[in-house]
């Protein structure tokens, strides 16, 4: 919340039957609004789909996605195994692909040393499959 030399400038602009009390009150619900947001952004999940060039599975996978976001929004990053700086990733999926890891938005980056322990979903996979994973990934 403002301090009261700032809701005293609010209340400058706001018309005469307005009283301070009312100010406060909104500014209060702003307040408890962002942080409510704030709070399911954290709950939000990360998805990294693991990709390349010419791959019909990665299509249909990226299909899957879209699907999902439509009702469910996350973070999005896509890895190209074939690219220099992916080596280590063409090594543990280079006949895998796609592969998607689901973590909370607030993990840290996949690592490669650490993929075993990943929640992931390999090949093919539907919305629902996805957004069980993604329910999983919140509660962790």
């Amino acid at each position: 919340m403002g301090t009261s030399k700032e809701l005293s400038a609010w209340h400058l602009v706001l018309p005469q039957e307005w009283n301070q009390a009312e100010l406060v009150q909104d500014k209060l619900s702003q307040f408890i609004k962002m942080r409510i947001t704030s709070r399911l952004y954290q709950q939000s999940c990360r998805i990294t789909l693991f990709t390349r060039k010419h791959c019909g599975l990665c299509i249909a996978a990226r299909s899957v996605l879209s699907d999902v976001w439509d009702s469910r929004q996350f973070e999005f990053k896509e890895v190209d195994i074939v690219k220099p700086e992916s080596q280590a990733w063409k090594d543990l999926y280079d006949f895998d692909v796609p592969v998607i890891h689901i973590n909370k938005a607030s993990a840290p980056e996949e690592d490669p040393q650490h993929a075993t322990k990943a929640r992931k979903l390999m090949h093919r996979f539907n919305p629902e499959q996805v957004k069980a994973q993604m329910d999983e990934a919140e509660k962790d």
